[in-house]
This record gives C-alpha cells, structure tokens and sequence, in this order.
C-alpha cells in the first residue's frame, strides 16, 4: 500500500494506493506541520483515523509533502514519527509541501514559480527537477504574507483598532466570538493559532467585493508579488502557478494583481492531492 499525503498547517489530506495505482481510501487529519505541533500531538492525529491506523503494518511506501518540512530537521522530525508509526515501510519520504504543489501544477515538470497561498504562505522556483527558494520561511508570526492566517490578523486588527466600516463590523460580529478573552486564548492558549486566525478569512472571501475588503486583499498580493515572486529574476519568463485555499477563491483578485505586474498565471487548484495521484502514477 502507498500513502500520499498533502498537509497544510490545518489538515492533511491522505490517500491510500495499491500497487496499480487504485484508491483504497481517502481521509483527512488534522494539520501535521512540525513547527506548530509536537511528536505526541502528530502520534494522536495519527491514532484519531481509523483508516490509517488500521492499515499502518500494510504501508509499503509514505510520500508525506508537509508545511513546515522546508528544512532538514523539520524533515528528520516527521520523518522519525513516521517510521515509528508505519513499521512496515520500504519507503518514506517527507518533502515540504512546495514539492506536491509543484507536481499537481506541473506535471510536465516545466520551468515555473510555485506559490501556495492557503492557511500559509510560500513561494519557490521550480527548474524541472529542484525547488529552490530565496525566501526562508519563518513561519507565521513573521511572514506567512497574503495567506489565511495573515489575512485573519488583518481584520482582527482592524476590528479592534475601529478601522473596520461599521456595516461590516457588525457582520464581522454576528459570525465570529470577538470577545478579547476568547481570541486570546486560542491565540496563546490553544494549539494551532495560525489555523484559528485562518477561520477569519472565510468572511474576507465573503466579503471580497467590499472596498474595505478589496483594499485589503490587494494590498496583500502586491506585497507578495514584490516580496515573494519577483525575487526571482525570471519571473516574468515563466508561468506562476498556485496551491490553496486562499489562491482559489481569489483567483480573478490574484489574476488582476499578477497581470499589472506583467507575470504570467498559471494553474490554480484549491488542493494538490489529486493531481499528485496522477503524478506518482507516472513516476
């Protein structure tokens, strides 16, 4: 059996594989990124779908493509659990999540600048076979720009500072807890804050068409083309491709940011798993 796994910092989506490439099952878990979780969290995500724990001892081959799995620690971590927790595996490999937007996007494997823009952000150029990335994540306290988390902080802000129109404030409080003391502790108390300020941003999608909103959005793509994109020198000679939630929901915002900067957007999937299916089945 193989598993592929693409997680973000919310959920993992996972698929089971045979060996001619039919799907045994689908489920999903909750985010399984090392920065924000610990060995014991990831294990009792594990434990929690009955699929995957029922068929760990059956698991040939673990192709993991994670947030937060940029570096070789990181990697090693998950890497580690999963070895643990899959007794049984030939094969496991653990790669940041860059790579599975890479593969769906692009199976073709052409030259491109892959971008996820989901609960987080990233930004990577892809020469075929490598990614390559000028930018060092630092995770979400200090980038993170234009993802769902950013944008939750943005109108949380904006909230509290009484920057929000009133018409909308008050929308903003009929779908959303904004007592001081509950965002508090799921900021500082509650795993996961990254993913509880990312609920925001479905009234951000909501509302994209307001000025206030817009304003917001825009300003928020225009700071990662300039920060994240463009810092590549051919940027403008091949095709921007994206992954995420935040991405697919805003394409026509993000078509209309990219085209006034002379780039050039590629594909959008709102999840990379099932264009990673096709992908594996080639490789």
């Amino acid at each position: 059996m193989k598993l592929l796994v693409d997680s973000g910092a919310t959920k993992a989506d996972w698929i089971a594989l045979d060996d001619n490439g039919n799907r045994l099952f689908t489920t999903q878990t909750l985010g399984l990124s090392p920065e924000v979780i610990n060995k014991e969290e990831a294990i009792e995500r594990l434990n929690d779908r009955f699929d995957i724990y029922n068929n760990r001892k059956d698991v040939s081959h673990l192709y993991f493509y994670g947030a937060g799995c940029g570096t070789d620690r990181m990697k090693k971590f998950m890497r580690d659990i999963f070895v643990e927790f899959f007794p049984n595996a030939e094969v496991v490999s653990v790669q940041e999540d860059t790579y599975a937007a890479a593969y769906a996007t692009n199976p073709t494997k052409d030259k491109s600048i892959i971008c996820i823009l989901g609960t987080g952000s990233n930004c990577s150029y892809f020469d075929g076979e490598e990614l390559q990335q000028k930018v060092q994540s630092l995770g979400y306290i200090a980038m993170d720009d234009c993802s769902g988390n950013r944008f939750g902080r943005e109108l949380v802000r904006a909230y509290y500072f009484n920057k929000m129109p009133q018409d909308l404030a008050k929308q903003f409080e009929s779908e959303y807890n904004l007592d001081p003391d509950v965002i508090k502790h799921n900021l500082y108390k509650e795993p996961n804050p990254n993913a509880y300020l990312a609920t925001f941003a479905k009234f951000l999608i909501q509302h994209k068409d307001d000025s206030f909103i817009k304003e917001i959005i825009v300003d928020a793509m225009q700071t990662f083309v300039d920060c994240y994109i463009t810092q590549y020198d051919n940027a403008h000679e091949v095709p921007v491709h994206f992954v995420g939630s935040i991405a697919f929901y805003l394409k026509s915002e993000l078509a209309e940011v990219l085209s006034k900067n002379g780039l050039k957007l590629g594909n959008v999937l709102r999840r990379p798993i099932d264009g990673l299916i096709e992908y594996h089945k080639l490789n």
